[in-house]
């Protein structure tokens, strides 16, 4: 191995580092706790080291969001190939995408409520932002017709997102979860 692949096996090997002990405090602690300071700490390097890899916490944080939307997406994948027929397979992604937030808030907060450094709906958007959606909308697909398919997967999107976030904020009693995505889905796949 050369003196260079070394150096970028390790600087990723850094990176990841970082992210992952990001992830871990701000799942023990909430993401106020992160600093650059305290990482820095953690990790045992200066936090210069920290800006040569990313701008400042914004970034982390946009990096950890995009390791989550990535097992977002697997997690969408799995759900909707597993599910027998279209209905089911819209019902069981939405049901993967509601328990992902609610089982990960934490990383759930840094891919939708706190990482502003995201670009979504274009072609610069992070490959693991495209495949979540593009599990979302081979559901929304493959239980309807494609006219305004995009549309129809960003309205579902929204709803779901909605729902999660109404209901762990306590505007919507818990108990009522189930039937709120069962009324959801019969919208985009009647029976």
């Amino acid at each position: 191995m050369s003196i260079r692949e070394r150096r970028e096996r390790e600087r990723v090997d850094r990176e990841r580092l970082i992210i992952g002990v990001a992830r871990e405090l701000a799942e023990a602690e909430g993401w106020d706790a992160v600093t650059t300071r305290r990482l820095a700490d953690r990790i045992e390097y200066s936090q210069p080291v920290l800006y040569s890899h990313f701008r400042g916490k914004g970034a982390i944080m946009a990096a950890v969001a995009v390791e989550g939307f990535a097992e977002l997406a697997a997690e969408l994948r799995a759900a909707r190939t597993a599910a027998a027929g279209p209905r089911a397979a819209l019902a069981a992604t939405a049901e993967a995408y509601a328990r992902f937030a609610e089982t990960r808030p934490t990383l759930y907060e840094a891919m939708f409520t706190e990482t502003a450094e995201l670009t979504f709906g274009g072609p610069d958007a992070p490959a693991a932002l495209r495949d979540a959606f593009g599990e979302l909308r081979e559901a929304v697909r493959a239980a309807g017709d494609d006219d305004d398919l995009d549309v129809r997967t960003e309205v579902l999107w929204a709803g779901l997102h909605g729902l999660v976030a109404l209901t762990r904020g306590g505007r919507l009693p818990r108990d009522r979860h189930a039937r709120r995505l069962a009324l959801l889905i019969d919208r985009f796949a009647p029976h």
